[in-house]
C-alpha cells in the first residue's frame, strides 16, 4: 500500500540529492529511507532509482512517479491548510530575511504568526539577498523578505515598504555648504555593501548609471559592521535613514545631502507560485501588516511612531511649531 512516508522519502531524496540528506530532513535513519524506497518499488513493481549510478538518479519511470509524488504532497498540504483551523494547523515555516528586517521588525512578524497560528513552528534565518533567492528557488526555504522584486511567474511578490537611505558618516566629515553633487561622493572613502546584497546591488547600479566612479571603497555584507565602521569615521556609507535618526539627532552620525539623492529601496515578500494555497500567502498578509523599518531592536522606540509622524527624508526640515 502506498503511504505518505514513502512519497515523502522519494520527494526529498530527489530534491536534496541524496538518501542521507533526505533522512536528515525527515528525522529518520538512512536505512529507514532506503526501506521506504524499496517498499515503493515493490508496490509498483519498478525501479525508482538507477542502481548503476552512485548518485540518486531517477529511472524514466521513477521520474514519472516523482512528478505524481510532488503533486500528491502539494494536494495534501492544500487540504490540510484549507480545512484546518488556524489554531490546529501544524507545520514548519522556513522564513528567511535580510539583516535590516532582522534588526527591525522580524520579532513583530514572528509574534503575529504565533498569535494566528500557535502550532506553526517558525524557523527564521538571516542571510544575504542572493542566498535567500537561491534557497527559495531550490525550495529549501518557504518565504523570504528581500530588497527588490521579481517579475518571474515562478514567484508571487508582495510589495511591503520602501526604505529611505542616506549617505552617512562621522559628523566631522560632513562638508559645509549644503548638498553636494552626487559625483562628489567619490571623493570620500566609501563603505559599501557587496553585490550579494540586494541594496548593494541596487546602489552599485545606481552609482554607475549616474557616472559616479568609486575610487576608494571597503565592502561589507554585514549591516551592523557597516554602521560601526561609519560611526568610527572610516568612511561614508549609505545607511537606512529612518531607523538611524536617533543616532543622527544625538550627533553620533552625520548626513551628507547629495543631488540627486539616493533612491529608496523597495522591500518585498516573495514565495513560490507553485504552492497557491500555501500558508505563505497568509504570512505575506501578516508581513504587510507588521512591516516597520523605523526602529532598530537595540534602540528605544521613538516617541512618535512612523505611521503617525511620517519619515523625514534626509535634508528636509520641519517648520517650527507656532506658539
Amino acid at each position: 500500500m502506498l503511504t505518505f512516508k514513502q512519497v515523502e522519502a522519494l520527494y526529498w531524496i530527489v530534491e536534496l540529492g541524496s538518501f542521507d540528506a533526505a533522512a536528515k530532513k525527515l528525522n529518520a535513519s538512512q536505512s529507514a529511507i532506503s526501506k521506504r524506497v524499496h517498499e515503493l518499488e515493490s508496490t509498483f513493481n519498478l525501479e525508482v532509482f538507477d542502481r548503476n549510478r552512485r548518485s540518486a538518479r531517477l529511472t524514466e519511470k521513477g521520474e514519472e512517479l516523482f512528478l505524481y509524488a510532488k503533486e500528491l504532497l502539494e494536494r495534501r498540504d492544500q487540504i490540510v491548510e484549507r480545512v484546518s483551523a488556524k489554531e490546529v494547523l501544524v507545520r514548519r515555516l522556513r522564513l528567511g530575511v535580510t539583516e535590516l528586517t532582522a534588526l527591525t521588525w522580524l520579532p513583530r512578524l514572528i509574534a503575529a504568526i504565533r498569535h494566528e497560528y500557535p502550532r506553526v513552528i517558525v524557523e527564521a534565518e538571516v542571510e544575504l539577498s542572493s542566498t535567500l533567492r537561491e534557497r527559495l528557488a531550490d525550495d529549501s526555504i518557504d518565504f523570504i523578505v528581500v530588497p527588490g522584486s521579481t517579475t518571474s511567474e515562478a514567484y508571487v511578490t508582495t510589495p511591503l515598504a520602501r526604505v529611505e537611505n542616506a549617505w552617512m558618516c562621522a559628523p566631522d566629515m560632513v562638508p559645509a555648504g549644503g548638498p553636494i553633487p552626487l559625483t562628489a561622493i567619490s571623493q570620500f572613502p566609501l563603505l559599501t555593501q557587496g553585490n550579494a546584497s540586494g541594496t548593494g546591488m541596487a546602489y552599485g547600479r545606481f552609482l554607475q548609471e549616474q557616472g559616479v566612479h568609486v575610487k576608494r571603497a571597503l565592502s561589507s555584507n554585514n549591516l551592523v559592521a557597516q554602521i560601526g565602521l561609519t560611526v568610527s569615521g572610516l568612511g561614508v556609507s549609505y545607511l537606512p535613514f529612518q531607523c538611524l535618526q536617533p543616532l543622527v539627532k544625538e550627533g553620533t552620525l552625520g548626513v551628507i545631502e547629495t543631488d540627486p539623492p539616493l533612491p529608496p529601496v523597495e522591500y518585498s515578500a516573495v514565495y513560490r507560485s507553485d504552492h497557491p494555497y500555501s500558508l505563505t500567502r497568509e504570512i505575506a498578509r501578516l508581513a504587510a501588516q507588521c512591516v516597520d523599518f523605523g526602529n532598530l531592536l537595540f534602540q528605544p522606540l521613538q516617541s512618535q511612531p512612523a505611521a503617525q509622524s511620517g519619515p523625514q527624508r534626509p535634508g528636509r526640515k520641519r517648520a517650527p511649531a507656532r506658539k
